[in-house]
């Protein structure tokens, strides 16, 4: 299991840490949107370009601004520090998506520094390698939608759910729904291919995980569970046929 760094906003937007991913090991930052997010709306006006600033103004709920706020402003300052250039001049895009072709893929820099980043209320989580990741973190849920699409998963991974007592369910859920997420957003195509692609388990420890990834657990807060996912160096993407093992 992973234990990510905490991130800090820097008081004058600049002086941020630099992510430095260790030898198939990710850099890995928290982020307590409470603790952090006044000090990211006080500096997101002058990091955040045109069109995160209008997507975080089109959310409605407080609390889901104050966590995009959070995330987009705290990746743009580490991937500055990463690249050496001011945190607004960082060069956001997207990669083709492996199965379509089309421009929503991975978000990439284009400069050969690999990122992921998710939120959920209250916590952010980034990851930086050399290779490709998918980082995710959620909330543990509730009885009533683990019950609704936990039957979507790896045939594998309903049966293990259904063993478990009421009581284990949302942190064994939550243990497998942050690997595959992270999984899938590492590939680039997030759930569009589906949560019964590559079975990484519900256990207290993932399984081996899809061919040429390594997925693992991170540390995070009681009620949350996260996840990320790193691609062997050297790996070419997976077909189809390699994510349905």
């Amino acid at each position: 299991m992973y234990q990510p760094e905490t991130f800090t906003f820097p008081e004058d937007g600049h002086r941020a840490p630099v992510p430095r991913p260790g030898d198939g090991a990710p850099s890995l930052w928290l982020v307590d949107v409470a603790a952090q997010g006044g000090a990211a709306a006080r500096l997101a006006p002058g990091i955040l370009d045109a069109a995160e600033r209008a997507r975080a103004a089109q959310l409605v709920a407080p609390a889901d601004r104050a966590c995009y706020l959070t995330a987009h402003t705290a990746l743009r300052l580490l991937l500055g520090a990463r690249l050496g250039v001011a945190p607004r001049d960082v060069p956001l895009i997207r990669e083709p998506c492996p199965s379509c072709g089309g421009p929503h893929g991975r978000p990439a820099t284009g400069g050969g520094v690999h990122f992921s980043l998710s939120h959920t209320r209250g916590l952010v989580l980034l990851a930086f390698a050399g290779v490709p990741v998918g980082a995710d973190v959620e909330l543990l849920q509730r009885p009533s939608v683990i019950a609704e699409i936990s039957g979507q998963l790896h045939p594998a991974e309903v049966r293990e759910l259904a063993e478990l007592s009421g009581p284990e369910r949302p942190v064994a859920f939550g243990r497998v729904w942050t690997r595959k997420e992270a999984y899938l957003k590492g590939e680039g195509i997030g759930l569009a291919e589906g949560l019964a692609a590559g079975y990484v388990g519900t256990g207290p420890e993932p399984a081996a995980g899809p061919a040429g990834w390594a997925v693992t657990d991170v540390r995070v807060p009681d009620g949350y569970a996260a996840a990320v996912a790193v691609r062997a160096a050297g790996r070419a993407p997976a077909g189809p046929a390699d994510r349905r093992r």
